[in-house]
């Protein structure tokens, strides 16, 4: 006969954070569902995905910055940046490949530029990005002259409506960049170093770990991921929108915070982001559909991540 010492709170450990997020996913989908039939359409289904797809993929790119500890103010900001600079080169004649990467290699400058001021100037992360935040979207107001820039090419905002195999082209996108970030953050090298710098980085640094390529890579990848969420999101408003991206920041911080990254840095999982997006776009897509006040809506999601942050710090001291 075997014995089990092991008590109920001690049993539910052994569960990994994500089956909560995904029990709360459910019953948020059935109480919506009963509420309103609208939300369980096809097209009701296929335009959420679409809108959690982009913040999505920013989200993941805050996530590696959180687990190292940081944080990244100006990921809205980047995200304008870059899909301005796709679409004014595409409006100037280039072909949208080319000037998809420029976007990306833009993207990735400004977060390497995030990373060197928090690493060798050591300005506090949230005032390096806060910094780049405002200098980022006066950027992209002054390149575009504040106005909308349209009469893209057909093929670059004709990828946004695409489907394959029912599934639209966003969602693809973001499940390549999941499953990207998944394999680098539990099966490279590089993401158990994000884990440890984020754990404590003196540690860190007695192990061997590089924390200046630590840090400009975390902020790297967060670049390169707000500045693909800006191509999607100007693919698929068909026009370069000088204030895309506003309160970005916040979203991705938010998808992060509820799907069980610690602010204060070594916890985190791309799953946990990505389950933590989809409940926010779903209790925002929900509350549209039934007529709530978007003040309301905003106050209730204020109030969810207070509430992870909360759960976050008491899990802590109960460690400790």
């Amino acid at each position: 006969m075997s014995t089990d010492n092991t008590t109920p709170a001690h049993r539910m450990r052994r569960y990994p954070p994500e089956t909560t997020l995904i029990l709360i996913l459910a019953g948020l989908f059935i109480v919506l569902a009963v509420l309103t039939p609208r939300f369980m359409t096809l097209r009701s289904i296929t335009n959420l995905v679409r809108q959690t797809a982009i913040i999505g993929i920013a989200a993941i790119g805050m996530t590696f910055v959180i687990m190292a500890g940081g944080i990244d103010l100006s990921v809205g900001s980047v995200l304008a940046v870059c899909g301005m600079s796709a679409a004014l080169l595409m409006k100037s004649g280039l072909p949208p490949i080319p000037a998809v990467l420029i976007a990306f290699i833009v993207g990735i400058l400004l977060g390497m530029i995030n990373g060197i001021l928090i690493y060798d100037g050591q300005v506090p992360p949230f005032i390096a990005t806060l910094g780049m935040m405002t200098a980022a979207r006066g950027m992209v107001m002054l390149i575009s002259g504040a106005r909308m820039v349209t009469g893209l090419p057909d093929s670059f905002v004709q990828f946004a409506q695409i489907q394959l195999l029912g599934i639209p082209s966003l969602a693809l996108v973001w499940l390549a960049v999941i499953l990207v970030s998944i394999l680098v953050t539990t099966r490279m090298r590089f993401g158990r170093n994000i884990f440890a710098v984020g754990s404590s980085r003196e540690a860190a640094r007695l192990s061997g770990i590089d924390i200046r390529l630590t840090t400009y890579g975390v902020y790297m990848a967060c670049g390169l991921a707000a500045a693909l969420a800006g191509v999607l999101m100007t693919s698929r408003l068909s026009n370069g929108i000088p204030t895309a991206g506003q309160m970005y920041e916040l979203d991705a911080i938010a998808a992060a915070v509820v799907g069980g990254a610690s602010l204060s840095g070594g916890e985190g999982t791309i799953l946990g982001t990505v389950l933590g997006a989809v409940i926010i776009a779903a209790i925002q897509n929900g509350g549209n559909l039934l007529g709530i006040n978007p003040f309301v809506l905003q106050t209730t999601i204020g109030i969810l991540i207070v509430a992870a942050v909360l759960i976050d710090q008491m899990n802590k001291r109960k460690q400790a």
